[in-house]
């Protein structure tokens, strides 16, 4: 969630980010307003909590009628507390809900606009053209060479499941495990993480529990399926006091879910847009001086891991109106689908300040200048993905040849026992 204070103190700041994203900025207003109320209801009912207390000494004191009558008023006075201290549950109630629904803030820079209205940072490589021979979709190059099979995942499971089998299963594990072998490399923790979270931890790194269609939800048992490892990873240090001197880095694999409600009729064809797939993605917590620092070496990590599959790509600057809950600031790395004749998301990584740290209760130990110990303070978090399923698509189609089978990028030939080719079938 957002420093309130801060809001309270520069409210023009998040009156302009919620703008860039599209959002109604009077939300500020109400918020500001909210704060007021609750610290005046803290005020008036501590003030009525002290009457009661003296009230009380006096009680002790007198006899006869005086205490009669002072029992009378502290009765009076105990019901004016009670109704104090409800009105101040509720101010509290009310400012936290409201602060719960904003947004982070939006980072300095960050293009304004919608999905369409990025800002291209950079481009790598060059798409491939085909001259020869007409490109073949993934679906169709992993059909010919055994790797996919949605017809089967379809009966098994229904649309939008699908089996990968023989060398699509090996391409799958190959891949995963050389992102966490970058990752290990870079100082990160490998971490296999649960995939259902309790309520408290989803909500904290910012997904709206309630009405986030996009989330598989366990009624009976009150846990949710996790969209990525992001959540289990951010809650994993929730409601503690960690050191972040220096960043603290984990590499999460696991199983991913989602409903993809609002896809109806996008990417129905093979493994684009699925309800389950797997990935590595990458988590740190850091201090709010060094996050931003952080945010490009997660984007320069995820380019490594692009140059090692051989694939032309660029980098894009998501715009405002684009960012999720909880990102200040987000890059995605884009690789050509040749047969789409576009651009796809591979890879994402977001700056999300201190935002899921408050949710969480985050906080690092401050250091007063004589060396001791100080206050504490929320940490930042970021995130950023290393590879998925997704990504077997661009490989697919990118290193097609004419017959329909693959040339293994150099890279993963040591993880597929120096295979060079996937063959047709």
């Amino acid at each position: 969630m957002i420093d309130v204070r801060d809001l309270c103190e520069n409210p023009e700041i998040y009156r302009a980010s919620q703008s860039a994203r599209g959002a109604e900025p009077s939300v500020v207003d109400a918020i500001i307003a909210a704060d007021s109320s609750r610290k005046s209801a803290i005020t008036s009912f501590e003030a009525l909590r002290a009457e009661q207390n003296a009230f009380g000494k006096k009680v002790a004191k007198a006899k006869g009628e005086e205490k009669q009558a002072l029992l009378a008023e502290v009765k009076e006075l105990a019901a004016s507390v009670k109704t104090a201290s409800a009105a101040a549950d509720a101010a509290a109630a009310e400012l936290d809900a409201l602060v719960r629904a904003i947004p982070n803030r939006v980072a300095d820079g960050v293009p304004e606009g919608g999905e369409d209205d990025f800002v291209v940072v950079k481009t790598v490589g060059t798409p491939r053209e085909f001259p020869d021979f007409k490109p073949k979709d993934h679906l169709e190059i992993g059909e010919l060479i055994g790797a996919i099979d949605m017809e089967r995942g379809a009966k098994v499971s229904g649309s939008r499941f699908y089996f990968l089998k023989g060398v699509g299963a090996r391409l799958e594990m190959a891949l995963l495990q050389m992102a966490m072998d970058q990752a290990i490399e870079a100082g990160f923790t490998p971490m296999i993480t649960p995939t259902l979270v309790l309520p408290e931890t989803m909500a904290g790194t910012g997904f709206d529990v309630a009405h986030d269609a996009e989330i598989y939800r366990l009624a009976e048992d009150d846990l949710y399926l996790v969209g990525t490892s992001e959540v289990a990873l951010a809650g994993y240090h929730g409601n503690e006091i960690i050191n972040v001197d220096e960043p603290v880095r984990y590499a999460g694999w696991s199983s991913c879910y989602r409903r993809e409600a609002g896809s109806h009729g996008k990417d129905t064809r093979g493994i684009i847009r699925v309800h389950q797939f797997n990935k590595v993605e990458m988590f740190v917590y850091t201090t709010v001086e060094k996050a931003a620092e952080e945010h490009q070496r997660l984007l320069a990590w995820e380019e490594e891991m692009l140059a090692k599959v051989e694939l032309p790509y660029r980098v894009i600057d998501t715009a405002a109106g684009d960012l999720g809950m909880s990102a200040s600031r987000k890059f995605d790395c884009e690789a050509w689908v040749p047969t789409q004749d576009a651009y796809r998301e591979l890879t994402s990584t977001s700056n999300c300040t201190t935002f899921q740290a408050r949710r969480l209760n985050i906080r690092e130990r401050l250091v007063t200048d004589d060396g001791g110990k100080g206050g504490t303070r929320a940490v930042a978090t970021l995130n950023g993905t290393l590879a998925t399923t997704r990504w077997i698509v661009a490989i697919l189609e990118h290193h097609q040849n004419a017959d329909g089978s693959v040339n293994v990028p150099v890279a993963l030939r040591k993880y597929l026992g120096g295979m060079e080719v996937f063959p047709v079938l």
